[in-house]
């Protein structure tokens, strides 16, 4: 395990605890609304740093991200079985949202929305979510991939 891509999974699952994303989710939330919120970030994160000379890197964190999901499942208490099924439903998860923000700069306003909307249906302000991830998404453009790599970067 390389611990320098323990930084950037550590920034996401921070990112991810913002408690103001799930103040309009209409129930308590629970595994599944923090594996969708932390694959959002993560598909953004993808799509901002990818480029021809940060391939390698991209790939070993995306190997290292998902091999953290996969502990965490099992930490839950998901049998063998449970955990392949659930793996496979949440890499085609996270490749579906890759695919929906790939062009998210040239996307209108309500397009966006729509997108938001095909992950998180049970949150009630879209609007604000959006707004947030607009906004996480111009805070990536702002920063290095190494800045990730290198230290703990505050939400």
């Amino acid at each position: 395990m390389n611990e320098k891509y323990l930084y950037v999974y550590n920034n996401l699952i921070n990112y991810t605890r913002n408690k103001d994303l799930y103040k309009n989710l209409n129930r308590d939330d629970n595994f599944s609304d923090r594996l969708t919120l932390f694959l959002l970030h993560f598909s953004f994160f993808l799509k901002n740093y990818k480029n021809d000379e940060n391939k390698t890197v991209l790939q070993e964190i995306y190997d290292f991200n998902f091999r953290q999901l996969e502990l965490s499942i099992r930490e839950i208490g998901y049998g063998d079985q449970s955990i392949n099924k659930k793996m496979k439903d949440y890499i085609n998860l996270f490749h579906s949202m890759v695919s929906e923000i790939h062009f998210w700069e040239d996307l209108s306003k309500s397009e966006k929305l729509k997108k938001i909307s095909i992950f998180l249906n049970d949150f009630d302000n879209i609007e604000f979510l959006l707004d947030y991830f607009e906004d996480f998404n111009a805070n990536l453009s702002n920063k290095t991939l190494n800045s990730y790599l290198k230290s703990v970067i505050n939400p």
